[in-house]
């Protein structure tokens, strides 16, 4: 049988060896297809609480921002008040910002509202056909024709902190497109 390769010999994405969080994440879940509402509404949320910080900030309180928020059940966080509200202002382990708190809280009601699922809405917007591969960093885009109309739509169904630039990250980071640079071992065909 033979023997898994070791991680420090595979060539990955240039963002994704400064640490090991970023390795795990990058290896295990950066532009893997996720589907299903409360998991869509996680990444949206984060892609949102991520706006204007670092990545690994976000990345080191996943776990204190999944017990504060119900486990991104939308279901949950729809019916979140003003003491919830409160409540993760004055939890340390998240990023406390009131902006983005209650839109999440805002976020989870206005997914609640959408007939077809906030998954087959988002989805809705991954674009068809080939694309071709970024041979560097500096060849993935931050925008795109479809996070434009999707943080449009987004906007329009009420969510809030959902601009073009975390519509792009939300498409990377959940499959949607997938910008892993050529030399990356994750790259798929182009």
């Amino acid at each position: 049988m033979e023997r898994p390769r070791s991680t420090d010999d595979l060539q990955r994405c240039g963002w994704a060896t400064s640490a090991p969080e970023y390795v795990t994440y990058h290896d295990e879940e950066w532009g893997t297809p996720l589907s299903g509402d409360d998991a869509l509404y996680e990444r949206l949320t984060l892609e949102a609480f991520q706006s204007g910080l670092s990545w690994i900030t976000i990345l080191r309180k996943r776990p204190a921002f999944r017990a504060a928020f119900a486990g991104f059940e939308i279901e949950v966080v729809a019916e979140f008040t003003d003491d919830d509200v409160a409540r993760l202002m004055a939890d340390a382990g998240i990023v406390r910002n009131r902006a983005k708190v209650t839109a999440a809280v805002a976020n989870a009601r206005a997914a609640l509202a959408v007939p077809e699922g906030l998954s087959e809405l988002l989805w809705s917007f991954a674009p068809s056909g080939p694309r071709p591969r970024p041979r560097t960093l500096a060849d993935v885009p931050a925008t795109s024709a479809e996070s434009v109309a999707m943080a449009k739509e987004l906007k329009r169904r009420g969510f809030r902190f959902v601009g073009p630039t975390t519509g792009y990250a939300l498409m990377q980071a959940t499959g949607m497109v997938d910008d892993h640079v050529a030399t990356c071992f994750r790259a798929g065909p182009a």
